[in-house]
């Protein structure tokens, strides 16, 4: 369950946000993606989250792998190739 009572600032903020940031890490390296990451202000947060429990990068790692699987399953399924394909995508 997500802890919503924080502000920006507060710690339950920060480490939604690093669960956040971390989910879309791991969505754009599976759809080779470069990400560009503009959350300076985010960034102090994390680090006294981060000092402050020396297993939160874990449990943040653990929430936004789930969350990236739950994302990337709604991909399209990628197109059926034919047998008369060459495995270069080329007709055989």
């Amino acid at each position: 369950m997500r802890d919503q009572t924080g502000g920006f600032g507060s710690k339950a903020y920060a480490s939604e946000e690093l669960v956040a940031e971390m989910t879309a890490a791991f969505v754009c390296a599976t759809l080779s993606i470069s990400p560009t990451v503009r959350h300076a202000d985010y960034i102090g947060n994390w680090i006294d989250v981060l000092r402050g429990d020396n297993r939160a990068i874990f449990h943040a790692a653990s929430k936004a792998s789930r969350a990236a699987d739950l994302l990337l399953g709604f991909r399209a399924p990628p197109p059926a190739s034919t047998e008369h394909e060459a495995p270069d995508g080329q007709e055989a």
